[in-house]
């Protein structure tokens, strides 16, 4: 009975000591709470997952305009100093300047097709007479070529006599009215027997001869309708001719034109009215200046090349037809922007230059290319005026880039 009531008594201190004990642990939560102990060690608490002695990231962070700017900057490829003196790097700026082009070309001399002439007759017949009988004779306007004998020339005539011998005796009969209708009747066949006298090339000067003597002239002479240098003679003394058949060629060298090859790619730059100078091997100093006259609309398959011509004034017969000449035309492109073109790298699908970016440090930058003249480059895009450009052993630099994984940005 005595031990029961131990147990009891100690089981009943146990539960008073329990109840203390909670009691105590809720007023110190309490009085924490009121200081913001438990705010501190919930804000300095790591995140779920947080691996035991990883330092704590605040759960939002602004990124920094550096940053931003870093992972937007181009890729440079380093050459230290003493590597660019050993590899020979040289640089220069893209500057705008003036470029001209010169395009040279060999240029033929031939005959100015304005200043060609052709004698022939209209009438069928013979030459009786050859007045001028060889290739390259000077001929003047007006000199006589060649004489015809023509049967029906010769018939022509002697109607134009009768018509004529009819109009006099009509001034003779004595009834007024009738002479008149005589008269004026042989006055109407007559003008229509010299107008075709005329269109058979008789002149004035020679129908008044015609009526002075009362004979026909029994052949026709054929005269030079220009002056020039016989280039063709198809006449030959004896033959027969037709009516319309060629019988020389006469051609004026006063000035001649120059026809020279232009390739297909050079097409575009010329215009009619460029200044060109035109020099001859054999006359040593001395050139010619002219301005492009035509440019032909045809392109020669086989050679890919239009032909350009010249007009040249050759009062002294020096330039001759057949002749081959040297053709300089200088072409005045404006002011671009432009690099040496050894700066630029051409891969095939793109063209790269590397940019000077200072300390050693080059950018791989695409470019695109314009015209090419000597030894100049123009730049129409990836670069600007002031920028360096890597002139020289820049497929070294292209090499380093290459073994290193550096490439050039695309731009659009």
């Amino acid at each position: 009975m005595k031990r029961r009531n131990i147990t009891i008594v100690v089981i009943c201190l146990l539960f008073i000591a329990g109840a203390l004990a909670y009691l105590y642990r809720a007023e110190l939560k309490s009085t924490a709470a009121k200081i913001g102990l438990f705010k501190a060690a919930a804000e300095n608490k790591p995140s779920e997952g947080h691996q035991h002695g990883a330092v704590p990231v605040p759960a939002e962070t602004k990124e920094t305009p550096g940053v931003a700017k870093q992972a937007e900057e181009a890729p440079t490829v380093e050459v230290s100093t003493d590597k660019q003196q050993l590899i020979g790097v040289r640089t220069v700026k893209a500057t705008i300047q003036p470029m001209n082009r010169v395009i040279r070309t060999i240029g033929r001399i031939e005959f100015d097709e304005k200043k060609l002439a052709t004698a022939n007759t209209k009438i069928e017949g013979w030459i009786e007479k050859l007045h001028v009988d060889y290739v390259g004779r000077y001929v003047q306007k007006g000199e006589p070529l060649a004489e015809i004998f023509s049967p029906e020339l010769v018939a022509t005539q002697q109607e134009f006599l009768n018509i004529l011998r009819w109009a006099n005796q009509g001034k003779g009969v004595k009834d007024e009215r009738t002479a008149m209708l005589l008269v004026k009747d042989a006055q109407t066949l007559l003008e229509a027997a010299k107008e075709r006298l005329r269109l058979w090339d008789i002149n004035d000067e020679q129908i008044a001869k015609i009526e002075a003597t009362g004979k026909p002239i029994r052949t026709l002479t054929v005269y030079s309708p220009a002056s020039g240098y016989v280039t063709q003679k198809m006449a030959v003394q004896g033959m027969r001719v037709m009516a319309g058949e060629k019988l020389f060629d006469i051609v004026d060298l006063s000035s001649v034109w120059i026809v020279a090859d232009i390739y297909e790619y050079e097409l575009p730059l010329i215009k009619v009215g460029q200044t060109a100078r035109i020099g001859l091997s054999y006359f040593p100093g001395k050139e010619f200046s002219t301005r492009v006259d035509y440019i032909y609309p045809a392109l020669a398959s086989e050679t890919r090349t239009a032909k350009v011509r010249f007009t040249v004034s050759n009062p002294g017969g020096e330039l001759k037809p057949q002749m081959f000449t040297n053709v300089e035309i200088k072409v005045n492109l404006g002011n671009r922007l432009a690099v040496p073109a050894e700066a630029v790298i051409d891969t095939g699908v793109r063209q790269i230059a590397y940019v000077d970016k200072g300390d050693g440090y080059f950018e791989p930058r695409e470019v695109r290319t314009g015209l090419k003249v000597d030894e100049l480059v123009e730049v129409t895009a990836g670069l600007k005026a002031g920028e360096k450009v890597a002139a020289s052993a820049n497929f070294l630099i292209d090499s380093e880039a290459q073994l290193k994984g550096i490439a050039p940005l695309k731009r659009k």
